[in-house]
């Protein structure tokens, strides 16, 4: 019986994807539910797994093409790899190698498919390298450092010596990656549809430093996450958010959309570009609770393995620029949203207080926002509110 597997169904905002690459060629084997194909949207990679075990009779799309909900990938005929797995029983292993190799087969099998591309590309086998990602599953970095020893001296025993580098002035074509294609579209999106202004502050981190020293070790073992800064400046924009509720709010037509629950986006640097998942009802979650969704979103954005529900909508936006050495910089609006909030790096500066110099950990912050919406007073005051709430931690617990 052949069977045809087709693209999934993909949401209303996703109109259609890119083949990426193929895993399987006709007259290869699948067992069920094992991935047959990577679906590059503009948001997330999809794996398309097999819906029974059989034979890859046909291919109907090729890497690269664009593909649409429904449509026919491969037909696959039913039956004949569940009768060859039954003809070749595994080898046995001993007692002591059963766990070790089992667990190593798991993580194996659960590749993200920006790591999978990667074993295939340098035909590594993904059994003896060493998971360091949750459940020990094999991250990127896991890969680049089982390479890293290797690469050099493989490099080195194949070329020549040289005296000198070799002379050139070659060029290289390659061609967007869905994602990246999608945030220069929604980059000229915000250029062109909003009015775009920024208004800048900066803040005194010394009392938030003092409370993440006294506490870390007690945080760390209660909640099972560090205790970072951006649970305090989500929380911090929420309080914000709270007094001026604009700045939460979205154009749509000629009308202001006030959205009265706060889903705060933050952004995330991978290797395919910069995405954004979103904390839903950021206002009922606990610091643990922030801290730790902050690390696990960021884990599985580098591994490719968010959803889609989890990278849509958002009412407001936090970007750190200050992970990477950023000073200062002006955020660019995550439409249709009104406002982005910036933070940058953290340097000891001397500042003037009560009357006195002293040394104090300072940050920079910046407040992007949509004109047609927000007026620079509230914009100011917005920021303004998000510094007090830092300086004085307090506040966030006694919402004042």
């Amino acid at each position: 019986m052949t069977i045809e597997v087709r693209v999934p169904q993909l949401p209303e905002s996703v109109a259609d994807a890119t083949l990426v690459a193929w895993h399987k060629k006709p007259g290869d084997t699948v067992s069920r539910d094992e991935n047959l194909v990577d679906l590059e949207t503009d948001k997330v990679v999809l794996e398309v797994p097999a819906p029974a075990a059989g034979v890859i009779k046909e291919l109907k799309a090729q890497n690269g093409a664009t593909v649409t909900s429904g449509q026919v990938l491969a037909i696959l005929e039913e039956g004949a790899a569940a009768a060859a797995t039954a003809a070749k029983p595994p080898a046995k292993s001993s007692a002591k190698e059963q766990p070790a190799a089992a667990a190593k087969t798991a993580s194996a099998e659960k590749l993200a498919p920006s790591v999978r591309r990667l074993v295939e590309e340098h035909k590594l086998d993904a059994g003896s390298i060493e998971g360091s990602g949750r459940d020990g599953r094999i991250t990127k970095s896991d890969v680049l450092s089982h390479l890293a020893p290797t690469a050099p001296a493989v490099a080195a025993a194949s070329q020549p010596p040289q005296l000198a580098p070799p002379a050139g002035r070659g060029e290289r074509r390659v061609a967007m990656t869905r994602l990246r294609t999608r945030i220069a579209e929604r980059l000229i999106q915000a250029q062109a549809a909003a009015a775009m202004l920024t208004t800048f502050n900066e803040v005194d981190l010394k009392a938030v430093n003092e409370l993440r020293a006294r506490y870390k070790d007690r945080f760390e073992k209660e909640h099972g996450a560090r205790l970072g800064f951006m649970s305090f400046f989500v929380k911090a924009a929420i309080e914000a958010l709270r007094r001026f509720p604009l700045v939460n709010a979205s154009v749509d037509g000629s009308d202001i959309v006030y959205h009265e629950y706060y889903d705060i986006g933050v952004a995330v640097s991978t290797d395919r570009g910069l995405i954004v998942p979103v904390l839903r009802d950021a206002d009922a979650l606990s610091f643990g609770e922030i801290e730790k969704s902050v690390v696990g979103y960021a884990n599985r954005a580098r591994e490719g393995s968010l959803t889609l529900e989890e990278l849509t909508g958002g009412t407001f936006t936090i970007t750190n620029g200050g992970v990477f050495g950023s000073l200062l910089s002006t955020p660019i609006l995550n439409m249709p949203q009104s406002a982005i909030l910036g933070m940058h790096k953290i340097q000891e500066r001397p500042v003037v207080v009560g009357g006195e110099i002293v040394v104090r950990p300072m940050m920079y912050l910046a407040l992007t926002y949509d004109h047609r919406l927000i007026d620079g007073r509230e914009a100011v005051q917005f920021l303004v509110a998000v510094k007090d709430a830092l300086e004085d931690p307090a506040r966030l617990l006694l919402q004042i």
